[in-house]
């Protein structure tokens, strides 16, 4: 799982990035995020981070 707030995997990513000509939407939205400080990573994660 690459981010649990918004349930992604690496698979995810991957397609995105490849429907995408090499950019990645949800990436972008993980970022943008994350940098608000809006995820939930330190709650959703199993790990804490």
């Amino acid at each position: 799982m690459i981010c649990y707030c918004f349930q992604y995997t690496e698979m995810d990513i991957r397609k995105d990035v490849f429907q995408n000509n090499g950019q990645s939407p949800l990436l972008d939205r993980i970022i943008a995020e994350r940098k608000q400080g809006t995820c939930q990573c330190d709650i959703k994660n199993p790990k804490g981070t």
